[in-house]
């Protein structure tokens, strides 16, 4: 199966950097059945950042809402999958090299069952010319 490659939105929020704040926020958001395509976390400073790629940005707003969640204005990320192999990301990272991208971060994993997902950011002026070079959906 050839790598799925698609723009997502993403939404970024600080939270203090103490044991369970990211357990809090995705509990508040999976009790309103938000459903996460990916999450990432880590330090900013004194505090932390949690990055939250939702399914639907709909119902997410509106659980963030409920349970008083704050988070910073929406931006475009990538999320990409496919089946996993030796240089699996260095394929999708040397898309973005040839076009002359910069990647902001990326977050890879193997997902097990021959599967890999990673999710990754450039800046917000190179989106559409990122969405061309890697033929995301």
């Amino acid at each position: 199966m050839a790598d799925m490659i698609r723009k997502v939105s993403y939404f970024a929020m600080d939270v203090a950097d103490k044991p369970g704040e990211a357990a809090r926020v995705l509990t508040a958001l999976s009790q309103a059945g938000v459903n996460l395509l990916a999450f990432s976390g880590f330090p900013r400073g004194r505090r932390a950042q949690l990055d939250l790629i939702p399914e639907d940005a709909v119902p997410f707003r509106k659980a963030l809402s409920r349970a008083k969640l704050k988070v910073r204005a929406k931006k475009t990320g990538f999320l990409v999958h496919g089946d996993d192999r030796p240089g699996a990301v260095a394929e999708v990272l040397q898309k973005l090299a040839d076009a002359k991208i910069n990647v902001t971060a990326v977050d890879a994993v193997s997902a097990g069952g021959g599967r890999y997902g990673a999710i990754l950011w450039v800046k917000s002026e190179n989106v559409k010319k990122a969405a061309k070079a890697l033929q995301a959906v």
